[in-house]
């Protein structure tokens, strides 16, 4: 099942004889079992014939041979984790002292699989619900997207994967859930009674119920189309910041100030004549193509492709926070935890302080405040709209322009501002050398034939070092200007 690999992984757990072997030989197969259930969907002949078939990885299996040949093939690590998550239970269990009471003893099988047994004891009961009222929500004005995270220490990543997999297949909902040991992080879509079931879950769980509350998660109009599917997995970080969270913690954040308190320590530091000779930096946490549709007045935004390279960002240019108040600032407050936490212990800011909820929860309170342009989100709708203002500018004719576009090149993912018109002239790609590559693949060369480097990405320092921030953003009265003052452009 798990074929030669997962074999010689199981090898690696202590050698039992008799009964306890039936055990090890046994467990796998149920491993293998509670996978394919997660993945089952009502037939689509009728949704009151209680035939099932099966969907993963965007394919529709309508019988068992085909889905568990797919799971075999395409999902033996994900099967190995959670069969290695029940035997490392299972050997404790084995290892415990044999001198116990009858009355003490227990099954270890019941005790080692009790998780396993769990799953569908932790879905919600939706048998007084319809197919079709789950399932719609297909329109944005129907259903809803989710964005939420839980910084909390958890024991075993793998069944909760197992679970949060389950559920979201039991409510229909697409999207990303990230789970570490450290915690999880989600962004799912799907009909707004789908959405409220699974918010209603989670706020009831054993697990997160004491470190979750309703306005931890933040919704937007949107729904299962938002997504290609839905993926869940195992991760170190459950936002990628590319250093252990053993090294920098969650548990060491800046401050958190509210969206009311941040907006005005943001009023207070616009307020101020000269700020070039400030005290305080706003900094902005997201990626340069995030802050350039959208963004604080005066902020510092990192011009970085990855969040991944906000550390070395940080060392970089280390002298630019000495003695500096931090405001820091990102779309759903997750990347500043533990953003806050490395520029912390770098020991050289005054203070750090962090919005708590992020942007999304700013512009609920305060959509013509001082937050300028549409809100970058990692979905097929490419960003939210809070106010009329626009910020950013076409790539190609400079005219103004927010909504962005894949690159029409296939091998570049790159992501391009072109105007309605530009597109009309056929400027579709990011730079001069998508746009030829392009056209000689439309001219029928394969793709092999140009290797080039894209410019976007060429030209661009992996890790900007910044000299004057005010010089590289500069500031002009225009028609985008509000009550705070000029809008940076």
């Amino acid at each position: 099942m798990c074929g030669r690999r997962g074999q010689e992984k199981l090898e690696e757990y202590p050698t039992v004889e008799g009964q306890d072997m039936v055990l090890y030989l046994i467990i796998p197969v149920l491993a293998f079992a509670l996978f394919v259930k997660t993945k089952e969907v009502p037939a689509k002949r009728s949704f009151e014939c209680k035939e099932k078939w099966w969907k993963c990885c965007q394919q529709l299996f309508m019988d068992q041979s085909s889905i568990h040949r797919h799971v075999a093939t395409q999902h033996a690590d994900e099967i190995y984790h959670q069969t290695a998550s029940i035997l490392k239970q299972l050997a404790v269990t084995l290892s415990t002292p044999k001198s116990l009471t009858s009355a003490d003893k227990k099954n270890p099988l019941k005790e080692c699989l009790v998780h396993s047994n769990e799953v569908s004891s932790w879905l919600p009961d939706i048998s007084c619900f319809s197919p079709d009222e789950l399932i719609s929500g297909q329109g944005s004005d129907e259903g809803e997207v989710l964005l939420y995270y839980c910084y909390r220490d958890l024991e075993d990543p793998h069944w909760i994967c197992a679970w949060q997999t389950a559920l979201c297949q039991h409510l229909h909902l697409t999207g990303k859930v990230r789970i570490a040991t450290e915690g999880i992080n989600g962004t799912v879509g799907g009909s707004k009674l789908a959405t409220s079931l699974y918010v209603e879950v989670m706020l009831s769980s054993p697990l997160f119920k004491d470190y979750l509350c309703k306005d931890d998660f933040k919704a937007s109009k949107g729904g299962p189309h938002c997504f290609p599917e839905l993926r869940v997995g195992v991760f170190e970080e459950i936002v990628p910041m590319g250093i252990s969270p053993n090294k920098i913690s969650y548990k060491k954040p800046g401050v958190h100030l509210s969206p009311g308190e941040f907006h005005k320590e943001v009023e207070k530091f616009l307020s101020q004549a000269n700020q070039e000779q400030s005290d305080t930096i706003l900094l902005d946490c997201r990626n340069f193509y995030e802050s350039k549709i959208g963004r604080f007045q005066s902020c510092l935004a990192p011009d970085i492709r990855k969040f991944s390279y906000f550390p070395s960002y940080v060392d970089k240019n280390l002298e630019l926070f000495r003695g500096k108040r931090v405001l820091m600032y990102c779309t759903g407050g997750i990347r500043c935890e533990r953003g806050s936490a490395y520029l912390k212990a770098k020991g050289v800011c005054k203070e750090v302080f962090q919005l708590k909820g992020g942007i999304h929860k700013y512009l609920e309170e305060f959509p013509d405040g001082f937050y300028k342009g549409k809100l970058f989100v990692f979905d097929e709708r490419y960003s939210l709209s809070y106010n009329s203002h626009v910020v950013s500018e076409c790539s190609y004719c400079g005219a103004q322009w927010d909504q962005y576009k894949l690159c029409s090149t296939s091998q570049c993912r790159q992501l391009v501002l072109t105007c309605a018109a530009c597109q009309g002239k056929g400027f579709t790609a990011c730079c001069a050398t998508c746009q030829d590559k392009g056209n000689r693949q439309s001219s029928g060369l394969t793709q092999d034939s140009f290797k080039e480097e894209c410019e976007c990405t060429a030209r661009r320092p992996r890790i900007p070092r910044e000299f004057s921030w005010h010089a590289r953003h500069p500031v002009r009265p225009g028609p985008n200007v509000g009550e705070g003052g000029p809008v940076l452009v």
